[in-house]
């Protein structure tokens, strides 16, 4: 979960996070974690913001007059932008999803001013910037100056050395601070001046002429001043700073829990968890263990639940069937829900709330402390049988085990009834027969298994509340090779009784088998009935929307008919007006003309009408009259986008269907399909559905600002 922090101070605040026992403390952290793990499905930038270490930074603030090194002013300046991006995020989970309890975290920042001055006097790498101050500046200048005469002065002095005096590569060089030259020790006396070091041999000598004296002490006083400056810039910073100390406490803090909340918020998206009912009996369902999600093997999910007399569940099944992992599994669900993390559990779940955890797992073995496989479990049994009580939950794996199986089963028989009495919730594993027949003898005690595959000898994970399991240990010595007359004598030893519950046991897992066999199959038989219910219904809804278009576009015509024959009759008494009218004989020829045309278009219409239907859009292609009357009845149904997100894929496959006959019908160039980010499952759907429509000719995701990977872009044929 950890891995999810954006820096090491969230992931460390995650690491040192603690089981609560208060229910109300339990629900609303995790309240704010599905809330912020809810918008992040729908919004992956939520991002946290990574903040350094301020807290030695903090304390040097609370004491007047301390100055803070550049180092540290320089770490100051990137929590200050820290600060200031995630109090915006913050408001604007706020003001944009009204995320109340996201938002409960935000503090306002300090001034932005301060950031500004930091980031103006103090670099990235923890150096104090020439801009600092106009005396900063000019002391640097005079730094490098004197630098500059001291190095051209050594350079000339090395240069007019003979070979034989100056050692080999010799360059300007420092020694404690001071320019000096590489001399050969004969001519240390030639060159005379301070001698501050010698090479291991002692052939060379490190000296520092005469004549550069005086212009290295130039160079110390600059140099000097400049430290100088330094100084009073880090105390004036540190000044400006002082009176925001608890201003940026408080800022520093918010980043920290923002950047915990984001990292468990993400957590519960990856595992897809859901937040329990905090304070009912423990019942939990499609839960799995934290640390087998996300390995290369499929994790099979159980349910388990306890009814209000039951207190104690008694495991039992064959070896690497999964019964170590079921009760440790349980045992962090319980941590991490009171912990403040969602974890990997389905819908309707409740977990109660554990004021201590006990668990008894693996092999406790010690030499060094004398203590053998059998004795260290009972240290642990009498440490647990001296704490648990009523709002215990105790873990046992394998009670009983390690000693004779009379005295174990006898030892773990009184341990969970005493542990039962007491209403400790109890996860026990066994393997010993005599412990299987506790559920039928005492209230509150309740078999379960983990089933097993009896032909492959395989186990298939999957709890089985109410019966007990068999071990499987003659099954599985003959399936790894043992002798057979081995097995038989073996077999022959096992007392009746025994032998008549593992036939028992046997006969009631192939009813169980069968059972489920039934009901996946009726299941199956369920879910098509519902998808031809869901077809038919999409059936009887489109023939509704049809015969409502037929019957709009059969008006649209008649009226568009009607219109056609009143131009036209208006034509024919213009026509026939202008007849009377007519005065010459070329005026009377055009008034003829006119009348035989609109008498014409009048004879088709009524042509058309008796026919039963106005088919106005090939009259007017007769009269090559261009009309966009289809198009535009197309184009006022379809939409050149849809949005599908929140919608499962039964939902959304008809909708998606419309929208791209639709679109095609319009002659739309595009259609655009929203289905959000969230687990990419919605999207692999409608890109597949356009991967076989041979309308489609292309698809892609869209532009990062315009939609990113939530939309998919279909280009039509």
């Amino acid at each position: 979960m950890a891995q999810h922090a954006a820096g090491p101070l969230g992931a460390a605040r995650i690491a040192a996070r603690r089981p609560r026992i208060d229910a109300a403390e339990i629900r609303d952290a995790l309240a704010q974690v599905a809330e912020l793990a809810a918008l992040i499905i729908t919004d992956d930038t939520i991002r946290a913001e990574p903040v350094p270490d301020l807290a030695g930074s903090l304390e040097l603030l609370d004491v007047p007059g301390s100055v803070l090194e550049a180092a540290a002013l320089a770490e100051l300046t990137v929590a200050l932008a820290a600060m200031r991006v995630v109090a915006a995020d913050l408001r604007r989970l706020d003001t944009s999803h009204n995320a109340r309890r996201t938002a409960s975290l935000r503090v306002d920042p300090p001034p932005r001013d301060l950031e500004t001055t930091l980031a103006r006097s103090i670099a990235p790498d923890g150096s104090v910037l020439d801009g600092a101050s106009k005396d900063l500046a000019r002391a640097r200048q005079q730094v490098r100056e004197a630098r500059k005469r001291v190095m051209d002065r050594l350079g000339a002095i090395l240069g007019a050395l003979d070979t034989t005096e100056r050692a080999p590569d010799a360059a300007v060089t420092v020694r404690g601070g001071r320019y000096v030259i590489p001399v050969r020790s004969t001519a240390r006396a030639r060159v005379g001046g301070i001698v501050h070091d010698e090479s291991a041999t002692r052939a060379t000598v490190f000296v520092e002429p005469p004549e550069i004296i005086e212009l290295g002490n130039e160079l110390r006083a600059a140099e000097s001043a400049e430290q100088r400056e330094i100084l009073r810039v880090l105390r004036e910073l540190t000044d400006a700073l002082r009176p925001h100390r608890d201003a940026i406490a408080a800022a520093w803090e918010m980043c920290i829990a923002f950047d915990d909340l984001c990292a468990r918020a993400r957590y519960a998206v990856e595992v897809n968890g859901f937040v329990p009912e905090i304070g009912g009996v423990l019942k939990v369902k499609a839960a799995r263990h934290p640390l087998l999600i996300g390995g290369e093997h499929l994790v099979i999910p159980f349910d388990l639940e306890l009814e209000p007399d039951e207190r104690t569940i008694l495991v039992s099944g064959p070896n690497t069937g999964g019964k170590t992992v079921l009760i440790k599994a349980v045992g962090l669900l319980v941590l991490l829900a009171q912990s403040g993390i969602v974890p990997p559990i389905g819908p309707h779940s409740s977990l109660p709330v554990f004021n201590e955890v006990f668990a008894d797992i693996g092999d406790r073995q010690s030499i060094a402390a004398s203590l053998s496989t059998f004795s260290a479990h009972v240290a642990v049994l009498r440490q647990i049988l001296d704490g648990a009580g009523a709002g215990s939950l105790v873990l046992l794996d394998e009670i009983g085990s390690g000693t004779d199986p009379a005295e174990g089963g006898a030892l773990a028989a009184a341990t969970l009834k005493t542990l039962t009495r007491r209403r400790a919730v109890t996860l026990a594993t066994t393997h010993l027969g005599a412990l299987k027949q506790l559920a039928a003898e005492t209230v509150g005690i309740v078999n379960a298994s983990l089933q097993f595959d009896a032909e492959t000898l395989t186990p298939t994970y999957r709890l089985l509340k109410g019966v007990p399991g068999r071990s499987y240990g003659l099954a599985i010595a003959r399936r790894l090779g043992i002798a057979d007359e081995v097995l038989a004598e073996a077999e022959r030893a096992v007392p009746d009784a025994e032998r008549t519950l593992d036939r028992l046991l046997a006969s009631v897992e192939a009813r169980g088998r069968d059972m489920d066999a039934r009901a996946a199959e009726l299941e199956t038989q369920a879910a098509q009935l519902e998808v031809q219910r869901r077809n038919l219904d999409e059936l009887e809804k489109l023939e509704t929307e049809l015969k409502a278009r037929e019957k709009a576009l059969d008006k649209d015509a008649r009226d568009k008919a009607r219109a056609y024959l009143l131009e036209a009759r208006k034509t024919v008494e213009a026509a026939l007006g202008q007849a009377r009218a007519a005065v010459t004989e070329a005026t009377a020829k055009e008034a003829r003309r006119m009348l035989e045309e609109a008498i014409e278009k009048t004879d088709e219409v009524v042509e058309e009408k008796k026919s039963g239907w106005v088919n106005l859009e090939e009259l007017r292609r007769r009269k090559s009259v261009p009309s966009g009357t289809k198009a535009v009845i197309h184009t006022a149904t379809a939409a050149s986008e849809i949005s599908l997100r929140g919608l499962t894929i039964e939902e959304a496959e008809p909708l998606l269907t419309r929208a791209l006959d639709d679109a095609v019908l319009a002659d739309l160039p595009y259609l655009r399909i929203i289905h959000g980010k969230g687990t990419g499952v919605l999207r692999d759907f409608v890109q597949g559905v356009l991967k076989r429509d041979p309308r489609v000719k292309r698809f892609a995701l869209a532009a990062p600002n315009q939609g990113g990977h939530g939309v998919t872009v279909a280009e039509f044929a």
